[in-house]
């Protein structure tokens, strides 16, 4: 017998895909309570997305380093006279 995920589970797993996707929390909020959700299951489900989001980020384990280098453009100095008379 295959058992039904509760409804608060269903509800984060659909914020969760949802937030991935690049959808704002704060207009799946508001979708969700217009379409009847109350704000508080909403917002308790936003937080335990988030908590999930949260748990499957990766861990930088090293810091970035920026490396800097300065070059020198090459001028050629020309005497004055050459460029006075050319040559």
């Amino acid at each position: 017998m295959h058992k039904k995920k509760n409804y608060m589970d269903e509800l984060v797993e659909y914020l969760r895909k949802n937030l991935k996707k690049g959808y704002t929390k704060e207009s799946l909020k508001w979708a969700l309570i217009n379409q009847g959700y109350s704000k508080i299951e909403v917002e308790n489900a936003l937080r335990l997305a988030d908590e999930k989001l949260a748990n499957e980020a990766p861990i930088l384990r090293a810091k970035a380093t920026i490396n800097y280098e300065l070059v020198e453009p090459k001028v050629e100095k020309v005497s004055f006279w050459k460029r006075l008379f050319g040559g």
